[in-house]
C-alpha cells in the first residue's frame, strides 16, 4: 500500500523543466548535418579505399543522429503547458512559452486530444487558459420532490497540468460529469421556493448562495484533477413543464394569501389606531356594540377589493 501511495505521490508532484534553447539546438543540428555531409563526401570521393568508405559511413550515422535530435524541438505557446513522458515515465512539464529542445525520445501526452492518422498536425499541449463549461439544463427533484429544470455554467482552468493528465482519464469529461453530479446533489437539498418570512434557503431566492455552495463542492471533487474552479453561475431555473401550470397557480394563491395577510394586519392596526384616537381625544363615546359595528365597517372598507360607496347618515347614530 505504501509503494502505491509513493508512486501516486510522484505522479502528482509536478516537475517543472527548464529546457535548452530550441533556436540554439536547431542551429547546432543544421551545422552538424552540413559538416557531416561535407566530411562524408570527402571520405567517399577524396580518400580512396576502405578507410574512405568507413569515414563516409560514420558521418552518415552522425547525420542520422542529428536528424533524430531535431525531433526534440518543441514550441509552447502562452498559457499552454507540455507534459512529457520518457519511455512510460514522467519526465517533466514545460509551462513557460518559447522554443525549446528536450530529449528527442520524450513524447507529449494529453488524453483530451485524439490522434488522427489522416491529420498528423495535432497538438498535445495542455491549455492553461480560462474556459467555460456550459452545463445544459437537466431535470432534478428539489427537496420537496417537485421536478425542476436547472442549468449552470462553470468557469474553470487547469492549474496543475500534470495532475490533469495523469490522475484522471480525461479531465474535461471528468469535470463535466462531476458538475452534473454536484448540481443534482445540491438541488435535492433545497426547495424551489419558500415563503420569505420563513428565512430558509431556496433555489430561486438564494441562487447566489446555492451557486457558491456548488462552487466549493465542485472544487473539492476536481482538486485531484488539477483543475481550479473560478466561478459557478445558475443560468436556468424553472419548474418542469408537466407541473409548471400547477406550480404557477400555487404561487399565485400563495401570493394572494400573503397579500391578504398584510392587508388584514394593516387594517387591524388602522382600526386600533382610529379607536384609540377617538377615545384619547374624547371625540365621541362609543359603547361596545357601536365599536363592533365601527370595526366591522372599517375592516370591510379597508380589506375590500373594490371601492366602497359611502352612505351618509344625517340622523343620530343612536
Amino acid at each position: 500500500m505504501k509503494q502505491g501511495e509513493t508512486a501516486s505521490q510522484k505522479i502528482q508532484d509536478e516537475k517543472i523543466l527548464h529546457p535548452f534553447s530550441g533556436l540554439a539546438a536547431l542551429c547546432i543540428s543544421i551545422l552538424g548535418i552540413l559538416l557531416c555531409i561535407g566530411f562524408s563526401l570527402i571520405g567517399g570521393f577524396v580518400i580512396q579505399g576502405g578507410v574512405g568508405i568507413a569515414i563516409s559511413i560514420i558521418f552518415c550515422l552522425f547525420i542520422f543522429v542529428f536528424c533524430i535530435a531535431l525531433g526534440g524541438l518543441k514550441i509552447v505557446n502562452p498559457n499552454e503547458a507540455l507534459v512529457l513522458v520518457l519511455f512510460g515515465t514522467y519526465y517533466g512539464t514545460i509551462k513557460k512559452e518559447g522554443f525549446f529542445w528536450v530529449n528527442p525520445f520524450c513524447s507529449a501526452i494529453n488524453p483530451t486530444v485524439k490522434t488522427n492518422p489522416s491529420n498528423p498536425s495535432f497538438s498535445k499541449r495542455v491549455s492553461l487558459k480560462t474556459e467555460t463549461l456550459d452545463n445544459n439544463k437537466q431535470k432534478v427533484n428539489d427537496e420537496l420532490g417537485n421536478p425542476v429544470e436547472i442549468g449552470a455554467i462553470v468557469i474553470w482552468k487547469v492549474e496543475n497540468p500534470t495532475k490533469a493528465v495523469f490522475n484522471v482519464q480525461n479531465y474535461k469529461t471528468y469535470l463535466s460529469i462531476q458538475c452534473d453530479a454536484v448540481i443534482r446533489n445540491t438541488a435535492r437539498k433545497y426547495p424551489y421556493d419558500t415563503n420569505e418570512s420563513e428565512g430558509e434557503r431556496s433555489l430561486r431566492g438564494s441562487s447566489q448562495e446555492i451557486a457558491d455552495i456548488m462552487k466549493h463542492e465542485l472544487q473539492e471533487k476536481v482538486l485531484d484533477a488539477g483543475i481550479q474552479i473560478i466561478d459557478v453561475r445558475i443560468t436556468h431555473l424553472s419548474y418542469a413543464p408537466e407541473i409548471a401550470s400547477a406550480m404557477l397557480q400555487r404561487q399565485q394563491a400563495a401570493a394572494i394569501i400573503d397579500a391578504r395577510q398584510k392587508i388584514v394586519e394593516g387594517a387591524v392596526s388602522m382600526v386600533q389606531m382610529a379607536l384609540d384616537k377617538l377615545s384619547e381625544n374624547q371625540i365621541v363615546e362609543l359603547d361596545e356594540e357601536r365599536k363592533a359595528a365601527m370595526v366591522s365597517n372599517l375592516l370591510v372598507v379597508l380589506c375590500g377589493n373594490k371601492d366602497v360607496q359611502p352612505i351618509v347618515n344625517s340622523g343620530s347614530i343612536y
